[in-house]
């Protein structure tokens, strides 16, 4: 059927995923997705295609993708890791399976934009994704899983899996964003990914900052790029931080992304590890005492503190203070963090669980120390003079 067939009821359809339709009847079906064998496919007649016409087996351990591109009526193609196709191009993409689902470029899920665009059949033995008037911003990866069933049961598997990255090259170099500026993290010891995808693989892609202007060094190590992905900052570091951009360049055409505004954070490997302890155990009412959380870690990382005591149900306000150090332990500068909780003058409401929480980015760690509160002393009976 031709595309604008397929897609002549696509506005009473809901927009779920694309556009679903339901499986045709049974004859229906064999006759959309009869497929010839393979010693009966023919080359392509348009140029530069290559189609696979040899059954050729997979290798040993790796299983046959389930993904395949129709190129024709009746002509099928097996879809490379990475495809380029010229924007406008329509896409006719077929996964193998009774029960099939989906994953393509966020943009064909737009309700307004992908329900026009965007239509997907499932058929007794396959399912169908049909891609019309392609532009810049569906590029991207298209993957599909199938889950096998017998009888009642379905499961899914590694093998029941197939994707492809396909590029529609055109005017625009880059996907489209809607934003001119994009907040990104610099996070200690965490990859970040600055994600300028282009839209064609032969850009020659480079990375700039706006001020000072200025182009960053790319060597593979502390940055690297990837032509799926963008560029991947492996080592974030201060100096990075900044109004960055990439820009493209292809046949004449220069091109630039989305800037990003690199905020640097310093970030914590894990979250705090806190101990507590009290100035005694035990007091008698009327005297004073303290619990001290300390919390041992990286320079520059915040650690915030909250206290849980006994004394809170009746709004007794203990105060506490709070500091951090720059110590060295074990050969090592850490950060010495510590919040300790005053209480003035006992009183037996004070007595019970002592709770100190210690915060920061990467989670919230809780340790306790029990307090008991004895009656206060007698006063020393006073001496009867003779």
């Amino acid at each position: 059927a031709s595309a604008a067939a397929l897609l002549s009821n696509a506005s009473s359809l809901s927009s779920a995923e694309c556009q679903e339709k339901e499986k045709p009847p049974k004859a229906t079906e064999k006759k959309v997705t009869k497929e010839p064998k393979p010693n009966k496919l023919k080359p392509p007649k348009a140029p530069g295609e290559k189609l696979h016409q040899a059954a050729a087996k997979p290798p040993k351990g790796k299983p046959a993708s389930i993904l395949t591109r129709v190129v024709a009526r009746g002509r099928f193609q097996k879809v490379p890791d990475s495809l380029t196709l010229t924007a406008g191009d329509t896409l006719e993409l077929r996964c193998r399976g009774r029960s099939v689902r989906w994953r393509f470029p966020a943009y064909l899920e737009d309700e307004d934009e992908g329900r026009l665009r965007c239509v997907i059949k499932h058929f007794e033995r396959h399912s169908q994704l049909l891609v019309v008037n392609s532009r810049a911003a569906d590029t991207g990866e298209y993957s599909c899983w199938s889950f096998q069933c017998r009888d009642s049961e379905c499961q899914d598997g590694e093998d029941r899996t197939g994707k492809a990255f396909i590029f529609f090259t055109g005017q625009e170099l880059f996907v489209p964003t809607e934003d001119y500026y994009e907040v990104v993290q610099l996070r200690t010891n965490h990859p970040t990914l600055l994600p300028c995808q282009v839209t064609s693989p032969l850009a020659k892609v480079t990375l700039h900052r706006e001020f000072p202007p200025e182009e960053v060094a790319v060597d593979g190590i502390d940055i690297s790029y990837d032509v799926k992905r963008g560029f991947v900052i492996h080592r974030p570091r201060p100096s990075y931080a900044g109004s960055l951009f990439c820009m493209a360049s292809l046949d004449g055409m220069r091109q630039i992304s989305t800037k990003y505004m690199l905020i640097y954070i310093n970030y914590p490997s894990s979250a705090p590890k806190p101990t507590v302890s009290a100035s005694a155990a035990t007091v008698r009412a009327g005297e004073n005492f303290n619990v001290t959380c300390t919390v041992f870690g990286e320079p520059e990382v915040a650690v915030d503190f909250t206290w849980e005591y006994p004394g809170q149900q009746i709004g007794r306000p203990p105060y506490s203070r709070e500091r951090a150090d720059l110590v060295r332990r074990g050969g090592q500068v850490q950060q010495e963090s510590e919040s300790i909780l005053y209480v003035d003058e006992a009183r037996a409401i004070d007595e019970g669980l002592y709770s100190c929480s210690a915060m920061n980015l990467q989670g919230t760690t809780t340790v306790s120390t029990r307090i008991r509160v004895l009656p206060a002393t007698p006063a020393p009976r006073g001496t009867r003079s003779g």
